[in-house]
């Protein structure tokens, strides 16, 4: 994802070729001041523009002034823009232009405006941040300075609890350490703290306007994404001949929108605008258009096919006579209501109803919807993809084994290790001459050697658990104490050693001091820290015994990889595997003591290679591994346990039973992988587990699927290589995803959440990245239940009759049109114009018909009872052609009923026509909503009742197409009432019929 690229420099001794330029940016000052060369200056691979810290969003804002002209990429919008231009062409008008102009005026002022609001928030987002002010160090002392003024070179103070305005490096803090914390989640989204570090000569400046008389300069690689790796150097000319270089990595870094988190610090600006990780790392992901969109928009271009058939057939039936093709645009223009515009804004009118009734259901507080465009999606999940840890587990981990080869401990005999510890540390007290730092044989203890080989052995796992880690004590405002790390995994490791008798008490970047139960300390200088990386599975650290002066690498990792670097043995590897059938999470922990030279020849090839600017992570690797990592002593082997969230067994349970395939991902082993799935309930009782790993080629992966597919009901587990295997040469084979939803918790699952049909994403103790990428933010995955079996459902299903309710009403109006027409001749006169066309779509049936998104088949208890009723969903019934084509029939019988009886039944009236007509067309609609609907909520019934009285209300004001006089005889009413009950009346002994006989799953259960 991130190319470092590099440039040379015989000046500035910089190894390694370089495929870019180097560029020299002068220290400079944001005010009229001279702009004379400082001494310290920026080199860098590439050149740097200065802008505001959010540069780059706010030409994100400006691209969206093309919002207006982005909308008519829409079929929807760019038919109806025709059909309103063509009202402009004196051949093709028909009734009055507002009439065309108006809807399509309504649905783009709806959708532009929703946008302008999101763009104008963001636009007061980037000028707050752009306003906000900071002090910069310049010759003349410091000044304020506002963060859209800071530029490439500038020194810059960052305050406790302040925003960084830029991307830096750090110089100096005030902590004496030449440490600082800092929060880095609204960066990536993790809550544990940061430790950065500041360059150490600059750190040992007597003051901070000492930086200004530095003759140093800063090499800094050219800007990339990844926020975990830079590559730099501090290059400083000293009194005497050659020159000081430092090397920089990301722990030197402060990062644009991260807040330092103690103490005050001043950093040197490398990054500003769109070069900084934070505006680099502004993903804009694709929108996600949910399956129920896509089929309306086939949906959509089959009733475009249908009106175009159904002018042409109204020009062929009258013969190709006259000016036909003008007559066949009339017709187009006609039958456009065929193409419901404003199936759209109901829908999405729809999905902000659905997204406020989740936010706002108590039983899974906290649930954020942050995409709005699919709601519907989550009631047709086929497969689910769900992370492990964090997600499935607690992330609150808990050491439960230590085992040590001839010694195994667990919960029950932890105080066990207390006393080794106790007697290993009051042996090591006596056994110092600690004025002379060696080491004397105490005259008692020569009675009890195997205890004492057991006590000190026990002392060296749990000393190098408490020194090997990058855990920080912080102590709060209250007092009390905490920590601070990168990892859980780390922080129940140091609380373990707490419990057991030795305690953490220091940490800084040079020291760690560490208390045993009889209040003694014992220090430790830092040499060398190796963080863990995904790619190494291992971290690792140099310390040096303050009391004996020993210097100790202390490592610990994954089985896979410590395996190879520990002394050969007999058992690490079988009880790595029985932990991991326990369904623990392993590892090993293992040292090497170092003499004085070996550490001086490490440190030297070390420091080479940590200034290497081209590949200089491997070159650091190859140098750990050479030197330290051969025939470490293995110490122990650790097991951590993260228990299972509450309510996730019958969660997937009640998925598993609603027709969800699960995948749980995990990085662990395929042992403990199974465990889980087993208690956990991810598989099912009386299940079969068939297992694939350590698959090398396509052959092998075919005959594993051949036999997998020979059995029924069976669980698979499958490592990481051979899932890799089948998805490269088998990959219809292997599986089919046709909807995925994805959840996890974790920054190491965004990718996975953000290409997904639907992302979930778990608030955990991971942070927020995952929840922040996700379309769906939840606290705790047994909210999986009602957000899909209850909200995603209903969603679903209201939203497919929403549509084609809204497809009906456009469908049958144009039908009675096409009747009208076909009476006089084929001519392509309106049958209804003005406001009777604005008002049939908006008041006149509008509020009942968007009724539908309130609706419910079943009650919530039935349908999270029932897991069963998921599976029909899955299926697309509720829309498809088949649906699709049975509202067209009931449209075209409709329409045609309605028009020929107003014609038939009032044939003396024929003047009345429209109000005729239209009356019955308004009531019919009206009738079908409640014929329709599954339960007669409150809304409902009043939208009737409101819409009618308007409609009725209305007549006394449109007197062009309303005949009060007529209206109110007795003829009037009950020959509409005739019509309105032969176009409904028929649909419902039909649905009477189809319940009888054919009854929906669901009826069975509601009575």
């Amino acid at each position: 994802m991130a190319i470092g690229l590099g440039g040379s420099s015989s000046s500035n001794n910089h190894s390694g070729s370089g495929h870019g330029y180097r560029h020299h940016s002068k220290y400079r000052y944001s005010d009229d001041e001279d702009e004379d060369e400082a001494p310290l200056l920026l080199h860098s691979s590439t050149s740097f523009t200065g802008s505001s810290s959010s540069g780059a969003t706010r030409g994100n804002s400006n691209s969206n002034n093309n919002n207006g002209a982005a909308q008519f990429k829409f079929f929807l919008n760019l038919y109806f823009l025709l059909v309103a231009l063509s009202q402009f062409v004196p051949a093709l008008k028909i009734g009055y232009i507002v009439t065309y102009v108006a809807p399509l005026c309504f649905v783009l002022a709806v959708t532009i405006g929703k946008e302008a609001v999101d763009d104008m928030k963001r636009y007061r987002r980037d000028q707050e941040a752009n306003s906000q002010r900071y002090q910069m160090l310049t010759p003349s002392g410091f000044k304020m300075v506002p963060s859209s003024k800071i530029r490439v070179g500038d020194m810059i103070v960052v305050k406790k609890n302040q925003n960084v305005p830029a991307d830096m490096v750090l110089l100096r803090t005030t902590e004496e350490s030449g440490a600082c914390f800092i929060r880095t989640d609204q960066l990536d989204g993790e809550t544990d703290w940061k430790l950065r570090l500041a360059v150490p000569s600059c750190q040992a400046l007597p003051s901070d306007e000492a930086l200004l008389e530095l003759n140093a300069s800063i090499y800094a690689d050219s800007p990339h994404k990844d926020i975990h790796s830079f590559i730099g150097n501090f290059t400083r000319e000293g009194d005497g001949p050659g020159q000081h270089m430092e090397s920089l990595s990301v722990d030197n870094t402060l990062w644009t929108n991260t807040v330092v988190a103690s103490g005050n610090a001043i950093g040197f600006v490398i990054y500003t605008g769109r070069d900084t990780r934070a505006v680099m790392n502004t993903n804009h992901p694709k929108t996600k258009i949910g399956l129920l969109d896509s089929e309306v928009n086939r949906l959509s271009k089959i009733l475009c096919a249908f009106t175009l058939t159904l002018s042409l057939s109204m020009i062929a039936l009258n013969g190709f006579e006259g000016l036909w093709y003008i007559y066949l645009f009339r017709f187009l223009i006609l039958f456009s209501s065929i193409i419901p515009i404003s199936l759209r804004v109901n829908l999405d009118m729809g999905k902000t109803v659905y997204g406020w009734q989740i936010m706002n259901d108590q039983e899974i507080a906290g649930t954020i919807v942050r995409t709005s465009t699919i709601p519907e999606e989550l009631g047709r999940i086929e497969y689910l993809l769900s992370d492990k840890t964090g997600t499935l587990t607690k992330n609150d981990m808990e050491l439960k084994k230590l085992h040590m080869g001839t010694m195994s401990y667990s919960v029950d005999t932890m105080d066990e290790i207390s006393t080794h510890l106790d007697t290993a540390y009051s042996q090591q007290s006596s056994g110092y001459n600690r004025t002379r730092g060696i080491t004397t044989a105490p005259s008692h203890i020569g009675g009890n050697k195997a205890r004492r080989d057991i006590s000190s052995r026990v002392r060296d796992i749990v000393q190098a658990l408490a020194v090997c880690h990058n855990v920080t004590p912080v102590t709060e405002d209250n007092g009390s104490i905490t920590y601070q790390a990168s990892s859980p995994d780390e922080v129940a490791i140091v609380r373990w050693t707490e419990s057991v008798g030795l305690t953490l008490v220091f940490r800084d970047i040079n020291n760690i001091h560490v208390r045993n139960a009889g209040g003694e300390i014992f220090e430790f200088e830092v040499l060398q820290v190796f963080p863990f990386t995904s790619e190494t599975k291992r971290m690792g650290i140099i310390v040096r015994d303050l009391t004996s002066g020993e210097i100790t690498f202390y490592e610990k990792g994954a089985d896979v990889v410590m395996a190879k670097i520990v002394q050969y043995n007999d058992w690490l590897e079988e009880e790595c595997g029985n932990m991991a059938r326990e369904g623990l999470r392993t590892l090993v922990v293992a040292r090497k003591r170092l003499s004085e030279e070996v550490y001086q020849e490490f440190e030297a090839k070390y420091h080479v290679a940590k200034t290497n600017i081209t590949d200089r992570t491997n070159a650091m690797n190859a140098v750990v591994n050479q030197v330290l990592e051969q025939d470490l002593e293995l110490l122990g082997l650790t097991g951590v346990e993260d228990k299972l969230q509450d309510g996730v067994k019958t969660t997937l349970e009640l998925l598993r039973n609603a027709g969800l395939k699960i995948w749980m991902l995990t990085g662990d082993k395929i042992e403990t992988a199974t465990c889980i799935a087993i208690s956990s309930k991810l598989v099912a009782r009386n299940q079969s587990i068939h297992q694939i790993a350590k698959l090398t080629n396509a052959l092998d992966a075919q005959d594993e699927l051949d036999l997998l597919r020979g059995k029924k009901d069976c669980a698979l587990v499958i490592d990481g290589e051979s899932i890799q295997l089948c998805l490269d040469y088998l990959r219809e084979e292997f599986i089919e995803i046709t909807r995925i939803c994805c959840i996890g918790d974790g920054g190491n699952d965004v990718s996975m959440i953000q290409q997904a049909d639907v992302g979930v994403g778990i608030v955990g103790k991971e942070g927020k990245q995952a929840s922040l990428a996700a379309d769906f933010s939840v606290n705790q995955f047994s909210y999986l239940t009602k957000l899909l079996l209850w909200h995603g459902r209903n969603s679903y299903k209201r939203s497919a009759k929403l549509s084609q309710f809204v497809i009906h009403r456009g469908l049958i109006i144009s039908i009675m049109q096409a009747v009208f027409s076909a009476m006089f001749y084929f001519a392509p006169i309106a049958l209804y114009q003005g406001m009777l066309i604005v008002g049939y779509t908006t008041i006149y049936t509008n509020a009942p018909v968007f009724s539908l998104v309130l609706d419910q088949d079943v009650p919530e208890e039935i349908a999270l009872l029932y897991p069963e009723l998921y599976r029909d969903l899955t299926k697309g019934r509720s829309l498809s052609y088949k649906t699709f084509f049975s509202w067209l029939l009931i449209s075209v019988y409709q329409g045609g009923a309605i028009m020929i009886l107003s014609i038939w039944l009032f044939e003396n009236q024929f003047v009345n026509i429209v109000s005729i007509s239209f009356t019955a067309l308004v009531l019919n609609e009206l009738l079908m909503v409640a014929l329709e609907i599954n339960t007669w909520h409150r809304f409902m019934i009043l939208s009737e009742i409101a819409t009618l009285f308007i409609y009725v209300g209305s007549m006394v004001f449109l007197p062009t197409y309303f005949d009060m006089n007529f209206i109110l005889t007795k003829t009037f009413v009950w020959k509409v009432a005739v019509i309105t009950m032969v176009s409904s009346f028929p649909l419902y002994v039909i649905k009477m019929l189809r319940r009888k006989f054919a009854p929906p799953s669901y009826s069975k259960l509601t009575g």
